[in-house]
């Protein structure tokens, strides 16, 4: 059985958990926590990141790799576009989501959920209104900018819609919105993806590991 290492709550392994929701495949998730230093973990992942996936003898580390492997391995239900060009540009979309764009959300994150939950410290409020304020308008502006006036970006959900979404989830927990009056296509995309059954299966399982229900 397919084996992914991670942990709820993470952008990253989310992605990998939500395309084998789509496959239909079955897949045991190893609970493991990113950067512990856990020499046998490294074995597998030596950068310590998650996700890392197992598949019999083949062992991958990197989302969009794990993805990527996934569609080849296991073509009979495709979550990528089909056509070169489309293609090509998933890959850009996730990119440019597990980048830059991650790093902001999870910069909101952090300060707001976890610095408060795990560290018992006030966030950094002049942080996060610098990012929501000056750093993340021109990246919205460039996601909006990219997706059609109602629909999903190739026409049907794939993972190039989650890529770009999933930041925003983590960004949701604790308690920013993208704003819908400046970016109603990007909302709306949001709210759809959201509503994908394999998304809200996995975001229940998450809201359970992070307290939320």
């Amino acid at each position: 059985m397919l084996k992914v290492h991670g942990v709820h709550g993470s952008p990253f392994v989310r992605k990998v958990l939500i395309a084998l929701e789509l496959k239909g495949l079955d897949y045991e998730m190893v609970v493991q926590m990113p950067f512990t230093g856990d020499e046998e973990y490294k074995k597998l992942n030596p950068l310590g990141k998650i996700p890392t996936l197992v598949d019999g003898d083949l062992t991958l580390g990197d989302s969009k790799v794990i993805c990527r492997y996934l569609e080849a391995a296991y073509p009979e239900v495709p979550v990528y576009p089909t056509s070169l060009n489309d293609k090509a540009m998933a890959d850009w979309y996730d990119d440019f989501a597990s980048g830059p764009v991650a790093e902001l959300a999870a910069g909101i994150f952090f300060q707001r959920f976890m610095r408060p939950r795990a560290f018992k410290q006030e966030p950094d409020e002049a942080l996060i209104s610098n990012i929501i304020e000056k750093k993340l308008p021109p990246l919205l502006n460039y996601i909006e900018s990219q997706l059609p006036e109602q629909g999903f970006i190739f026409g049907k959900f794939t993972l190039a819609d989650l890529t770009l979404v999933t930041p925003f989830i983590n960004a949701s927990y604790a308690g920013y919105d993208v704003p819908a009056e400046t970016y109603p296509k990007f909302s709306a995309l949001f709210e759809m993806v959201k509503a994908e059954p394999a998304v809200a299966k996995i975001l229940a399982q998450e809201a359970k590991a992070l307290g939320f229900g």
